[in-house]
């Protein structure tokens, strides 16, 4: 069920960037934000990379993809970036995390998260990225819509 919705909200913020250019996917929300939906799939590709490689994966000195002081909001600032940049990152982020997942014993591998200063399981990082995801995808709704009225799922 987890990796169910988990897909689904992958698949969801992909179909909200759909058929729009490098100039819609930059278009920031509102001064002063700089949301915009090229920001939310690098911030998701970080995300990922955080969860899975650098937590349960345990690379611990992998950096992030945009930040060297590890600052996940960086990546939201997208001005500079192109759709081919930050879909790669993030695909390529997407299928770590599945192998992570493949070859975890069961969802209930358990790991040390130094930032927490608790342990959590891969059923947990999971279930955080959902969330993350859902309320992400709630951005990307009005984002989209904003941006030529597209709306729904």
């Amino acid at each position: 069920m987890l990796r169910g919705h988990l897909d689904f909200h992958r698949a969801t913020l992909a179909m909200k960037c759909a058929d729009l250019g490098d100039d819609e996917l930059r278009r920031q929300a509102m001064p002063p934000s700089t949301l915009s939906l090229l920001g939310l799939v690098r911030h998701m590709a970080e995300v990922e990379r955080a969860w899975f490689r650098r937590t349960i994966g345990e690379e611990h000195d992998l950096p992030l993809v945009w930040s060297d002081d590890g600052d996940f909001q960086a990546a939201y600032d997208a001005s500079g970036s192109s759709r081919e940049e930050a879909f790669s990152a993030w695909q390529n982020e997407i299928e770590h995390a599945r192998r992570i997942e493949r070859e975890a014993e069961s969802l209930d591998v358990t790991v040390h998260n130094a930032r927490w200063g608790k342990d959590v399981s891969l059923r947990m990082v999971m279930l955080h990225l959902v969330h993350e995801y859902a309320r992400h995808n709630g951005h990307a709704d009005l984002l989209r819509e904003a941006i030529d009225g597209t709306v729904g799922v």
